[in-house]
């Protein structure tokens, strides 16, 4: 697994994918926030750059210590019918003087789309959100899910409860999904009803089936000789 940097300021599956890098307890420790120095500090320089992806046009915020926010576009229609990669996904607006979190950010986010098999090979960009950075049962959902649940994966609301230590806790795991303030990069559309359903999506079902069928064909690819 890339390593995630976490970092101060501002404001979870079963299996390993092959291409994904073993997740060590050294890593482990990393995951947790540093203490919020927002407050009483300077604020950070917000920059805005917009991806267009397959999914549509996607906005991401972040200064030089983290990514603050990805904002999906609304869905009506899955793009071509099917969970095939675009020919490009490249950053449309912003592109001038980004930060690293928002290279990194949109670097990983190409791979997601282009070439999954190499997203273990790039950097997760450091998180600047005020959610994450709590102390909180909805952070620590948010790691458990970002840490265990795979590419080509899929965990019930219950299991992710469980693997994230309150086994009861179905519900407010629900709630943490819905406030994921970086979805794809923290994958909540991993996350499915125990009847397998989908469920509800921020970006809405239709790009929570698409996002789930991409990983499973991509992953099927990789499976193939070759990984073709």
């Amino acid at each position: 697994m890339a390593e995630l940097r976490p970092c101060a300021g501002k404001a979870g599956c079963l299996l390993w994918e092959v291409w994904v890098k073993p997740f060590s307890s050294t890593m482990a420790s990393r995951l947790v926030p540093k203490v919020n120095s927002k407050q009483g500090g300077s604020p950070c320089k917000e920059k805005q750059v917009v991806l267009l992806s397959p999914l549509g046009r996607m906005e991401i915020s972040g200064c030089e210590a983290g990514v603050h926010e990805i904002k999906l576009p609304k869905m009506s229609l899955l793009p071509s019918g099917r969970a095939e990669p675009s020919v490009a996904c490249e950053v449309c607006e912003g592109a001038e003087e980004m930060p690293e979190p928002l290279q990194q950010c949109t670097a990983w986010l190409r791979a997601y789309f282009c070439e999954p098999a190499t997203t273990g090979t790039l950097p997760v960009p450091a998180f600047h959100h005020p959610l994450l950075q709590r102390d909180s049962f909805t952070r620590q959902v948010l790691w458990t899910l970002l840490k265990d649940v795979k590419f080509g994966e899929a965990v019930s609301y219950k299991q992710l409860a469980d693997l994230a230590g309150n086994s009861r806790a179905a519900r407010a795991v629900g709630g943490a999904m819905r406030s994921n303030p970086i979805p794809i990069l923290i994958p909540c559309h991993r996350v499915i009803r125990s009847s397998g359903e989908s469920g509800n999506y921020g970006g809405g079902q239709l790009m929570k089936e698409w996002l789930l069928a991409h990983e499973k064909l991509q992953k099927k690819k990789l499976a193939r000789p070759g990984g073709r």
